[in-house]
């Protein structure tokens, strides 16, 4: 994968074709900044990885994106929409129906069917999205099983399940921290395929944290993260 040392691409003024923007991200804790002016844009249909050694400031920076956290200073934008400055119930409600998330660990309810697992998401936009849960059960291999409980299932089969959640309120935006760390090798591609695969044809705007060389090579482009800073971008295609 060819290297290219680059500033992150800054943000245009244009936003209607861009699923995720960030401006200028600053954030710290106590005397401790983490990030340190931050600036990506996610087209739609666009997946991009963030690479870094830990302490970096990855998992920081998602949860700016993602709306679980407010920047000291900066911009978070979701398909054309300025979402930091709202207050920690209004992001909610607008992540729920634009914001896809996918985590190490799945994070499934155990006392819920697989197929309520997926739908959780949608019980907070209030749309009845049975049909398309089973339809992405399908797409992830798990056609007929929506009524097991999530106990029955493999590693890999339970992270299907959480790609197909983050899937379900059909996201301008999917967030995914580390989805393939868990697994085993044979996993981890099934996952990786699947999760790039599904949002690219949903046309959501993928940014994925990741260790794994492997799965950054399958993306659009390669942000790697030293110190709080975007230092380089890898084009991948």
């Amino acid at each position: 994968m060819p290297r290219v040392t680059t500033r992150a691409p800054a943000p245009t003024a244009a936003l209607t074709a861009t699923a995720l923007s960030a401006r200028n991200l600053r954030h710290g804790f106590g005397e401790t900044v983490v990030l340190h002016g931050v600036s990506l844009e996610v087209g739609a249909g666009e997946v991009v990885a963030v690479t870094g050694p830990s302490g970096s400031g990855k998992s920081t920076l998602l949860h700016l994106l993602g709306g679980l956290d407010t920047p000291q200073q900066g911009e978070v934008w979701w398909a054309g929409e300025r979402v930091d400055l709202l207050g920690t119930q209004a992001r909610a409600r607008r992540r729920a129906g634009r914001v896809g998330l996918v985590f190490q660990h799945h994070y499934l309810l155990e006392d819920l069917t697989v197929e309520q697992n997926i739908l959780v998401p949608a019980l907070l936009t209030g749309r009845d999205e049975t049909e398309r849960a089973r339809g992405l059960l399908a797409r992830v291999g798990l056609a007929g099983r929506g009524r097991e409980l999530p106990r029955v299932l493999s590693g890999g089969e339970r992270q299907r399940v959480a790609v197909a959640r983050a899937l379900i309120t059909r996201p301008a935006v999917v967030l995914a921290d580390e989805p393939t760390g868990s697994l085993d090798r044979a996993n981890a591609e099934v996952v990786a395929g699947l999760l790039l695969d599904l949002a690219r044809e949903e046309r959501a705007g993928v940014l994925l944290v990741t260790h794994e060389e492997r799965l950054a090579e399958q993306t659009d482009r390669a942000l790697h993260l030293l110190d709080g800073r975007i230092v380089e971008e890898a084009v991948s295609r």
